[in-house]
């Protein structure tokens, strides 16, 4: 059926229509405001609408208690704050936090410390290191010792000449500017060979040295503070480089000893000005200093003006004695602090390795020594056999109280530098007098506490001050000095042993004792008898300086052992005594000079390679 519609129908129906399409317009306007309105007040209960300027997020540092770190994470997130990056060696985070919220965590139960890092800092790094990060850094072990003070009063160690009795020195950057580094002798097993002669195959001089002097090529006269450059704690003294082991950390104690009667002797000739020397090493001998030839050498040395800093050791021996010749009561003996990567000395501790000596006689100081990043040396003994210590393609990581020495003599160098005329003793009261004391460390280990640049610079000097202690008059046994560390050939069935000099000559220690101490002991470049070296400085140095010249060893003989066929190699001193600890990972963690002697525990694990000088790498 069909209905026609009137117009008035027609138009009543239309009418009504369009009432219906409003109403349902209406009724969806009002569910959109409705939805709005939810949307809104979600955004007044949780993250702020779309319509308002999102909240201020910095980027900042949070330091916490040691073994904190999960609660410094907790803290950032209970905020409204992300991790971006963990620094468990410093136990801290790098964390975007909202602006208003800083301070409510650093309230927070656990967390010691909130700086702000600042975006720069992050988004770019030194040849994939960030040394602002890192609480081994130069950067920051200059920043914790409050070396940069001393820079900006225009105290640098210029004029001031460190003598480096170690594995030798290679001019990677950071020691390649002209005239840095001067080339005393080389004393070591590698001296014959021209290709290796004054230079570092070991890998621990180069970092001993950078610490204490290092300065990139781009900064030669500075400024020194910025992270993205490597600087010492004296970037201006100038490193005299005397090498005494090899490739495998193997040296004997006769050649430590002759290094120093050279340094007496030369103290201030050829233009140097030794006043500083730094010996990151020792060994287990445990004879009276007051005998004993290797703690009378550096007491010589402590007579003649130069300001002798030693390694404590790192308990690689398995007993609580100070290395000799760290027990020689007139050294500055050094042990190392974990400064737990922040500026306040209320959380540092003293490493458990750092040897604690007792109540007679302990560490006078302690200063950074857990995973320092130092100068690395690449394709060096160190270097190859641990890799996982490598920091970018430059540095090297290492722990030990060759570390903290090596951060010491740089500070003695500044020191000197304010105040030339002062004497070793007055030095060393210095720095002990103005070192910050450490309310959680151990008493005994840390000394008169952590070293404080700022500090030592604003002592005033101790008139007439002078250690009394009993010298050491060196009439005791060299194998004693030795301890249980000995030069072997590289088959082992020899070890030099007895009262003889590395090169089987006799060693009258009461003789030497008179004739080192009136700078008699080297004639020319002949020790004990034995030409070791040239009469003069006369070789061109990699850095443009004269160097020493040295004379060919090969030719020598050892009891009837000629060194071409039973060389003197890898078995000990190489073993405990280059003051180190350790290579890998956080540390470098090992036993040597090759064991126990660079004043560590080693470059690896149990050594750098076998049986060494009383401190560990």
């Amino acid at each position: 059926m069909t209905y026609a519609m009137s117009t008035h129908t027609q138009r009543s129906t239309a009418v009504a229509i369009g009432w219906a399409a409003a109403a349902r317009r209406r009724t969806v306007a009002h569910l959109v405001l409705l939805l709005l309105l939810l949307v809104t007040l979600a955004g007044v209960r949780g993250a702020p609408p779309a319509t308002l300027a999102p909240e201020r997020m910095v980027r900042v540092i949070v330091t916490g208690a040691g073994g904190f770190l999960a609660g410094i994470e907790r803290a950032v997130a209970g905020v409204g704050g992300l991790v971006s990056w963990r620094l468990e060696s410093m136990d801290a985070v790098i964390a975007e936090v909202p602006a208003d919220a800083v301070r409510s965590l650093a309230a927070t139960r656990g967390v010691v410390g909130i700086s702000q890092d600042r975006p720069v800092r992050m988004s770019h790094s030194i040849d994939g290191f960030n040394a602002a990060a890192d609480g081994g850094s130069a950067y920051n072990v200059n920043r914790f010792v409050q070396a940069p003070n001393a820079w900006s009063r225009g105290y640098t160690g210029e004029g001031v000449d460190v003598a480096v009795i170690d594995t030798g020195v290679v001019p990677v950057d950071g020691l390649a500017n002209a005239g840095a580094v001067i080339n005393g002798p080389d004393l070591s097993l590698e001296a014959p060979d021209a290709n290796v002669r004054y230079l570092d195959t070991y890998g621990h001089g180069t970092a001993m040295a950078g610490i204490i002097a290092g300065r990139d090529s781009s900064i030669p006269n500075g400024p020194y503070t910025s992270h993205d450059v490597y600087a010492g704690v004296a970037p201006k003294s100038r490193i005299v480089n005397v090498k005494v082991a090899n490739s495998q950390g193997v040296t004997d104690v006769s050649q430590v000893i002759a290094a120093i009667d050279w340094v007496v002797l030369n103290a201030h000739s050829n233009g140097l000005n030794i006043r500083v020397l730094n010996l990151s090493f020792g060994t287990d001998g445990i004879q009276d200093y007051r005998i004993d030839p290797l703690a009378r050498s550096t007491e010589i040395a402590w007579r003649h003006g130069i300001v002798v800093v030693v390694s404590a050791g790192n308990t690689g021996f398995g007993d609580e004695q100070l290395n000799n010749p760290a027990y020689d009561p007139y050294v500055i003996a050094v042990g190392a602090a974990d400064t737990k990567g922040t500026m306040s000395a209320s959380d540092d501790t003293i490493q458990d390795w750092s040897t604690r000596g007792n109540a007679a006689r302990h560490p006078d100081l302690v200063a950074p020594g857990k995973s320092i990043v130092g100068l690395r040396v690449p394709n060096s003994h160190a270097d190859q056999a641990f890799p996982q210590a490598r920091v970018g393609t430059r540095y090297m990581r290492g722990s030990g109280t060759s570390q903290a020495a090596a951060v010491v003599s740089g500070a003695a160098a500044v020191l000197l530098d304010q105040r030339p005329l002062l004497t070793p003793d007055q030095v060393k009261k210095v720095l002990m007098d103005s070192a910050t004391p450490l309310p959680s460390a151990d008493a005994l280990a840390q000394g008169e506490g952590l070293l404080n640049v700022k500090g030592a610079l604003d002592r005033p000097t101790p008139l007439l001050y002078v250690q009394t202690h009993q010298m050491s008059d060196g009439s005791g046994s060299l194998e004693e000095s030795r301890g249980s560390l000995h030069v072997a050939s590289e088959d082992g069935d020899v070890a030099l042993e007895g009262e003889v000099d590395v090169f089987g000559h006799k060693f009258e220690s009461g003789e030497w004792g008179i004739l080192s101490w009136l700078g008699d002991v080297w004639d020319g470049g002949a020790w004990n008898g034995t030409d070791w070296v040239g009469d003069c400085f006369c070789a061109e140095s990699v850095t443009g300086a004269v160097s020493w010249e040295a004379v060919p060893w090969s030719s020598s003989t050892w009891d009837g052992h000629p060194w071409s066929g039973h060389s003197w190699s890898g078995h000990s001193w190489s073993g405990h005594s280059w003051s180190g600890h350790s290579w890998s990972g956080h540390s470098w963690s090992g036993h040597s000079w090759s064991g126990h002697s660079w004043s560590g525990h080693s470059w690896s694990g149990h050594s750098w390679s076998t049986a060494g000088w009383g401190d560990d790498a």
